[in-house]
């Protein structure tokens, strides 16, 4: 069993295909899917989202009800005295969306872009968290 089958329990990927772009989109230019690998731990679901060319103040982050939508624009690395001679990082905007299960913590939800690479940690909320019971012998004071 993969990772990504043990994280669809609480984070359903959605759009897995490269498609065309979402209705409500009104920009002009392409829109790529990120890939995503998704990892999870008894406390927590962590998504990791590789967005090259998008820097944190284009990345926008949004959950409404149970769907986590992450778009991201990507833009040309060249500065004012360069002029690109190869662009195989596409300039775009990057859309995913995920349904996200009741055990997540959405209070709690934090992201990170380093390097083009995005890493969203979605705690599991406290009753989702496995917990050890312990059994007392029968007669004994609690």
């Amino acid at each position: 069993m993969s990772h990504h089958d043990e994280g669809a329990k609480q984070v359903e990927v959605r759009e897995k295909q490269r498609a065309a772009a979402p209705a409500e989109e009104t920009r002009p230019g392409a829109v790529f899917t990120p890939d995503v690998d998704i990892y999870e731990t008894q406390a927590e679901i962590v998504l990791v989202a590789d967005m090259p060319g998008v820097a944190a103040e284009d990345l926008v982050i949004d959950l409404s009800e149970n769907v986590l939508t992450v778009t991201g624009d990507a833009r040309p690395q060249e500065g004012k005295s360069e002029r690109a001679v190869l662009l195989e990082y596409a300039v775009g905007r990057y859309a995913r969306k995920f349904t996200v299960g009741r055990d997540v913590d959405r209070d709690k939800i934090a992201a990170t872009l380093e390097n083009g690479v995005l890493t969203l940690v979605l705690p599991k909320a406290e009753r989702a968290k496995p917990r050890k019971i312990t059994v007392k012998q029968a007669g004994q004071a609690a």
